[in-house]
């Protein structure tokens, strides 16, 4: 369910329709629904009732600070892979202790950073890190509190780009080098084993990869307590999807029931990773026709919005739906379109072969479902500032992000640098 909904014709969010924001805040605009936001955090919520859990919310998906901070008075912990991620919880008021901080590659100011705010847990995926975390650890003289991210060799049959449990992916560690680390990780005294992690992809339609995924998770990690390494939470990660087109993924109901069934008799903490069930249709991208032009058979429809805006088109060949904000009149004849942006790539588009009735220039299109993976996978190419993002709540609105500006393109550049001089190394 969103509450993005024609009134008379007109497409609003919630109690606004979308031709004011554009009049107020220009176009390309991201446009995200406070009533939606809310209510898929609280049917999650609800779906896991009886079970001792963490709701942390992915912030890659979505990491504006009006969300962010949405999530956490909601309650939210929060998914974080980078310290910008961290960041930006802290500052929407996020409560470090609900951060569970993963990724391949952690940097030790990154992991300092995470120690010294007093994250939940740093979920571990290599030995190498293990050694950097303890070192780190061990010079502010703190316990890095841990969990490893277990790589349970699980197709979720996805997209491959988004897949990530299985053998060959870089995330995690197997099950094997799992025993071995927690061996080693609980004989130190800087660290403090915690739990045990999976997360094996996004856009995941069917339950059952879940399913197995957190059944080999839990075998090991009774496997360990028998060896006497006894953990407070297992984490399952996130990758719920949503439709896009004609996908028809589980409902949190029926997510939240396979969970609890497959976790019966669990005594710890449940930690979730979800990201993009929570923000994907809580936002559309607003843009502008510029253009309609025909090139033999083929009619394309430019837009000022482009592959630098919402990359999942190009990046994934990722379906959205694109709808006229006024509805066309009754009777229109409808054509074949592809929707292009002005970027100078044969890729900028935002969807290629669709049915639409031909706009006029200066029309507005609505793009759907682009509350996830929109704005945080944006760019400068081309040097064209990024959208403004807005935050609709009832019949009010608020600026969110303010659009970038010519200005902002340059920040921190120079055009003539002040040179360093280095002197060679002696051997």
């Amino acid at each position: 369910m969103n509450h993005f909904q024609p009134r008379r014709g007109v497409l609003h969010a919630e109690d606004v329709p979308l031709p004011a924001l554009a009049q107020a805040w220009g176009t390309p605009l991201f446009v995200y629904s406070t009533a939606t936001l809310t209510r898929h955090w609280k049917v999650l919520q609800a779906s896991l009732r009886g079970l001792d859990h963490t709701v942390c919310y992915a912030v890659k998906a979505n990491s504006n600070l009006a969300v962010l901070s949405l999530f956490a008075r909601l309650g939210s912990g929060f998914d974080i892979v980078s310290a910008g991620e961290l960041y930006r919880v802290l500052k929407a008021g996020g409560d470090p202790r609900r951060v569970v901080f993963s990724g391949v590659g952690k940097r030790d100011d990154e992991l300092a950073f995470a120690l010294d705010a007093g994250v939940g847990t740093i979920n571990v995926e290599s030995g190498p890190e293990l050694l950097r975390l303890a070192a780190v650890a061990r010079r502010l003289q703190v316990r890095a509190p841990i969990a490893f991210r277990v790589n349970p060799d699980v197709d979720p049959k996805t997209h491959p780009y988004i897949a990530t449990g299985l053998r060959d992916s870089k995330f995690g560690v197997t099950v094997g080098e799992a025993r071995r680390l927690y061996a080693q990780a609980v004989t130190d005294p800087h660290l403090d084993v915690r739990g045990i992690a999976c997360h094996i992809g996004s856009q995941i339609t069917t339950l059952r990869p879940f399913v197995d995924a957190v059944g080999r998770v839990r075998r090991l990690a009774e496997e360990l307590a028998r060896a006497g390494v006894r953990l407070r939470h297992l984490d399952v990660g996130g990758g719920l999807g949503v439709t896009y087109h004609d996908e028809a993924p589980p409902s949190p109901a029926q997510y939240g029931a396979a969970i609890k069934k497959a976790l019966a008799g669990w005594e710890g903490e449940v930690h979730l990773e979800p990201g993009r069930v929570l923000v994907g249709n809580a936002g559309v991208l607003l843009t502008r026709v510029l253009y309609v032009k025909r090139h033999g058979k083929k009619t394309f429809v430019v837009v000022d919005a482009a592959m630098n805006d919402l990359v999942r088109p190009a990046f994934y060949d990722a379906w959205h739906d694109v709808v006229p904000v006024v509805a066309s009149a009754r009777g229109a004849r409808a054509v074949t379109c592809d929707v292009v942006g002005p970027v100078c790539e044969s890729s900028d588009f935002l969807a290629r072969g669709r049915r639409l009735v031909p706009p006029a220039e200066g029309d507005l299109l609505c793009v759907r479902t682009a509350g996830a993976y929109g704005f945080a996978m944006s760019s400068n190419y081309n040097s064209r500032p990024r959208a403004a993002e807005v935050l609709v709540d009832g019949g009010e609105a608020g600026l969110a992000r303010a659009r970038e500006t010519y200005p902002d393109l340059v920040r921190g550049e120079a055009a003539r640098p002040r040179r360093r001089r280095f002197q060679p190394r002696r051997r």
